[in-house]
């Protein structure tokens, strides 16, 4: 038996998931994903299927007949789940611990070098060191010295000396740098770990307790870096070694896979490969550089998130990327973010200043004009591009830019509105971040620190808001108590990728600050001025960040609906470039994004459409071009068949319209299958031009649990909700259905046979009350997407 809550897809090797909610649908054959949390207790079945509770999932990859395809695959199959820090206290101590033994080893061999600080990190830990640049091949004499003293089984003692005692110490050994984190330290009493009798430092801790307790074969030292120290680039260039531990060899193994395949999905090779983005150093580091194929996704980007915000009652904005250096005085910018803006600029005697955030100008927009009570809630949202100042060292791709335009937006509203608001920003955000892919978000939400604005009272109120939203809403989330802003409560929201990494994108924000600094008021019932409060909110976060994480997370492999070139004519020889042509004119009047490669062999053409990812290619020969058609071969599916030019285009603009992953050519309905006589499948009766009565019967059945064998001559039973039983027999294959069952119709199971599965369990659930299908029945892409389209509960097909 397989328990999935309401939003599980879970996925194992082998495994298909899909979900059709919120209008998005992804169901593909060979792409899986998944979804919020989970209870899953894999049933036994006839094949052999493995399963793994892994939050990381198979996204959209490569060209199926690609190594990298293939080894994509293999990773996500072989896929284990790791620890983290936060689920094992021993795996923290190890990576702590390993940081302290790197460092004694890198004193031993650089007796010059003056360490700094150590920590552990998510994966691993670092250290830094003032000394020479470091090789590879010094990391890996440094690693040789880590495994003997790991060998020797040193203990790791802890000592608590007078501050006083801590300082003669650090300058009897000269450690400089010791020295000034001993400063910063507030307790009396300090804390050192010794190992053995050899090496020393100030520590909290935690530990192992000696350093055979460490896997020395789950130890790596990875890479070496700059960094500043304090991170002030005036201060001294120290050298941070990186390493990863781990408690066993094979969870190391796993990681490097995890980070080859993280590798592969790197936004900033994609980006250059695919030709989406650069960054020009000629123009400045960390500003980007959108390039035509680029720009289109991030239109369609931009056209759906103000589509959708018009539709939840925003009203847009556009305002300018400068103002008078006042504003932002007046907004408390220069007094709290200065470091993070750019120097001003001096225009006629006034000092200008261009903006790091979007916040003010919205205010600005709100006091054009006086405000009742009647007009609340007032949603504005703007797509404004924003300038933050970050060290060269930091800049990162897309995910760390000097420029970057953020999906700002802000609501003004009553005392009493925001929970009802808040309560829509998290609708909005899930309903944007679903349809592209992402299911699975971390949610935080960060209470009233120590030092604050506004009254208690209305802290108090705004946070119960927010608690009240989520909890309305469902979502699991983790309370940081007095992690909020100086100026409101928020609700931060990370998104999981394909390989279970998190990214920071959404955010929802009550200030109590920014209305009084503005002195914004609105008219009451009484004709009194009262303050409204003030909600930010941003669900991408960024657009280049979130391209970039949506690169990462479909590894290029985009979607149709977004994809840059959703198709791709391919002449067989010169002669029927003319036809192609007008092809892609036909193409691009319907709204399809096409394009035409000619001048190379066909496999070829092939080959660089599949290097590229273009979703659909478009085959064209003298046949074709004879009869008028083209024939189409997906990434996904590989071969497609024939078709007209008209039909063609009626398939993909279906797609793009629901916004689904799948081939685009399988998303049939029943009916047109069954009426299509192109189809390829092994049938008695190959002349049915009809839905079977079955079937019918099939997609208007309310309720009930099915249950569907291959035709091998066994007996089948039929038993609906008015108890009929009976033997039916449908296209060759044998059905035996089960008990009705209470909730909402399995609508379409078996249209398209085309691609055979093993084995197929489809999970819903509903009022509680489980709904199992399984059968051995052939199913394609195209059925699953069906099945999709007509039922919105989750299903997950294990193969």
């Amino acid at each position: 038996m397989v328990t999935v809550s309401t939003s599980l897809l879970f996925t194992g090797p082998k495994t298909l998931a899909f979900q059709h909610s919120g209008g998005f649908i992804h169901a593909d054959s060979r792409r899986s994903i998944a979804t919020a949390t989970s209870r899953v207790t894999p049933r036994k079945s006839n094949s052999s299927l493995s399963f793994f509770a892994s939050a990381m999932a198979a996204a959209p990859q490569a060209p199926v007949d690609t190594e990298e395809k293939k080894e994509s695959d293999k990773f996500i199959e072989e896929m284990v789940v790791l620890p983290t820090n936060e689920s094992s206290e021993k795996l923290l101590c190890i990576r702590h611990t390993c940081a302290h033994v790197m460092a004694m080893a890198v004193q031993k061999l650089f007796p010059n070098s003056k360490v700094t600080i150590g920590p552990w990190i998510d994966n691993g830990f670092y250290y830094d060191f003032d000394m020479e640049p470091l090789t590879d091949r010094d990391l890996k004499r440094i690693k040789k010295e880590m495994d003997r003293i790991i060998k020797r089984n040193l203990p790791l003692l802890k000592e608590e000396v007078s501050r006083e005692e801590a300082q003669n110490r650090i300058s009897a050994i000269n450690e400089p740098y010791k020295l000034e984190i001993l400063e910063s330290i507030k307790q009396d009493s300090i804390t050192i770990y010794h190992i053995g009798n050899e090496w020393w430092d100030l520590c909290a801790g935690p530990h192992v307790d000696s350093t055979g307790y460490i896997n020395a074969k789950a130890v790596e030292l990875e890479s070496v870096a700059g960094a500043y120290w304090r991170g002030d680039e005036r201060r001294q260039m120290l050298q941070r070694i990186y390493g990863t531990a781990w408690e066993t060899e094979e969870q190391l193994k796993a990681y490097l896979k995890f980070k080859e395949e993280a590798k592969r999905r790197d936004h900033r090779r994609l980006g250059q490969d695919l030709d989406l983005f650069s960054i020009q150093e000629d123009a400045g580091g960390g500003l980007v550089f959108w390039h035509p194929k680029g720009a289109i996704v991030r239109h369609i980007i931009e056209d759906s998130w103000k589509k959708i915000h018009l539709h939840h009652g925003y009203e847009l904005l556009y305002t300018p990327h400068v103002a008078k250096a006042d504003l932002w005085r007046v907004s408390g910018h220069l007094d709290f973010y200065k470091e993070n803006m750019y120097d001003q600029m001096n225009i006629e005697d006034e000092l200008y200043q261009l903006r790091p955030m979007n916040c003010p100008y919205h205010i600005l927009v709100y006091k054009h004009k006086l405000h009742s009570y009647r007009d609340f809630p007032i949603r504005v949202a703007e797509l404004g591009t924003v300038y933050r100042y970050e060290l060269s060292g930091s800049l990162h791709g897309l995910f760390r830019v000097r420029g970057f335009t953020q999906d700002d937006a802000h609501i003004f509203c009553l005392d009493d509105q925001i929970k009802d608001e808040i309560r829509g920003v998290l609708d909005l955000t899930q309903e944007i971040l679903l349809q592209f892919g992402f299911r699975k978000y971390e949610i935080n939400l960060s209470t009233r620190p120590e030092k604050f604005v506004g009254s208690d009272d209305i802290w108090e109120k705004a946070t119960i808001a927010l608690r009240e939203a989520l909890s309305d809403k469902g979502w699991d989330y983790q309370v940081d108590e007095g992690g909020g802003a100086f100026y409101g409560p928020k609700i931060d929201l990370k998104i999981e990728d394909a390989l279970g990494r998190k990214w920071q994108c959404s955010t929802v924000q009550v200030d109590f600050n920014l209305p009084q600094r503005f002195d914004i008021t609105y008219v009451d019932s009484n004709a009194e001025k009262r303050r409204p409060i003030l909600i930010h909110r941003a669900i991408l976060g960024s657009l280049e960040r979130f391209f970039g994480v949506l690169i990462e997370h479909y590894a290029g492999d985009f979607p149709l609906w977004i994809s840059p070139i959703q198709a791709r004519l391919l002449p067989v020889t010169d002669s029927e470039v003319n036809y192609c042509k007008k092809v892609v004119s036909d193409l691009k009047s319907a709204g399809i994004r096409a394009e035409l490669s000619h001048g190379e062999r066909l496999p070829k053409l092939i080959r660089n459409a599949e290097k590229q990812k273009i979703p659909l290619m478009a085959v064209v020969g003298p046949k074709e071009v004879e009869s008028q058609t083209v024939t189409v071969r997906s990434r996904y599916s590989g071969e497609l068949g024939t078709m007209t030019v008209d039909e063609f285009i009626a398939r993909v603009r279906s797609a793009v319209e629901r916004k689904t992953c799948c081939n685009p050519l399988l998303a049939l309905s029943s009916s047109e299958y069954w009426q299509n006589p192109r189809r390829k499948r092994r049938s008695r009766n190959r002349s049915q031009t009809q839905l079977p009565p079955t079937m019918q019967r099939l997609l208007t059945a309310p309720r009930r649990i099915l249950r569907l064998r291959r035709g091998t001559g066994k007996s089948s039973r039929v038993a609906d909700e008015s108890s009929v039983n009976g033997n039916r027999e449908f296209d060759g294959y044998n059905h035996r259905e089960g008990e009705a069952w209470r909730g909402a119709p399995v609508s379409v199971l078996v249209a398209v046979l085309r691609i055979p599965l093993i084995a197929v369990s489809c999970l819903c659930q509903a009022g509680g009350d489980e709904l199992r299908v399984s059968t051995e029945l052939p199913m394609s892409a195209g059925e699953i997407n069906h099945l999709m389209v007509y039922d919105s509960r989750p299903y997950a097909i294990y193969v």
